[in-house]
């Protein structure tokens, strides 16, 4: 049963992915939009992703095109001193579509570790590429998205077989005083070992965190500065990160 699940989840994403193209290509050409293009840079106190420390001090770059709902993107974080043997030095490369509210995607996460090159591709092993997919709502006060890594490298289940690992992530946004902030709830919703160890075999929260940003907001360009607190319950960690990011755009 549990497997079966995991792969409805992997074919409900590829189902989304096909949909939101069509109704690309069903749309009215008076309504579509002319290419957009942003550049961005965060600097980060602390690389955290889901709940796990990925690097200290890094640099993240980011790029992106998008037109009529879909996008291309790519992102980077490099720490200025490595530290976890390569594992801290990623490029992650995403294709999207979006339409109000409704959202899916396919990244391909790439990190710098095990001496593997860009090119090289496998299963669970022999490569140093994950493939996830993801399909996500946001109803404006709250955004809900469900993750699933469906290629590449992956953790394993209790049986040593791939796990189709998945992450939901649930974000509530709000407004207090000059900040925005950011309420956010990460679970893993079965077992794989490809998040922090823990010792729930399954079902566990992986990450509870608060972000506070304060925007700076010039002509074609963002400057927001932010600080966020991550506390996560499998793992027993705690981390306190801040960091600027610079976008441009048109």
């Amino acid at each position: 049963m549990k497997e079966t699940m995991k792969r409805l989840a992997v074919c409900l994403a590829a189902v989304a992915i096909c949909s939101g193209a069509y109704a690309a290509d069903d749309e009215e050409p008076s309504k579509k939009k002319p290419v957009d293009a942003s550049v961005g840079m965060d600097l980060v106190s602390t690389y955290v992703w889901r709940g796990q420390k990925n690097g200290g001090v890094s640099i993240q770059p980011a790029g992106e095109i998008s037109w009529n709902g879909l996008s291309l993107g790519a992102w980077g974080s490099f720490a200025f001193s490595p530290q976890y043997n390569g594992s801290d030095e990623e490029i992650d490369i995403n294709l999207g579509y979006a339409y109000k509210g409704f959202s899916v995607g396919i990244t391909d996460y790439y990190l710098f570790n095990n001496g593997y090159p860009f090119f090289k591709y496998g299963g669970l092993s022999g490569n140093a590429h994950t493939f996830e997919g993801t399909i996500a709502y946001d109803f404006g006060f709250l955004a809900v998205a469900w993750s699933t890594n469906f290629a590449g490298t992956d953790g394993v289940d209790g049986n040593g077989k791939r796990a189709y690992s998945s992450y939901l992530q649930i974000d509530a946004p709000f407004k207090l005083g000059p900040l925005d902030w950011d309420a956010t709830l990460g679970v893993v919703p079965y077992r794989t070992s490809f998040y922090a160890a823990d010792d729930s075999h399954g079902f566990h929260v992986n990450q509870v965190a608060l972000r506070a940003e304060y925007p700076i907001e010039l002509k074609h360009i963002s400057i927001p500065i932010y600080g966020q607190i991550v506390a996560n319950p499998s793992s027993r960690d705690l981390f306190f990160l801040c960091g600027v990011a610079i976008s441009i755009n048109k």
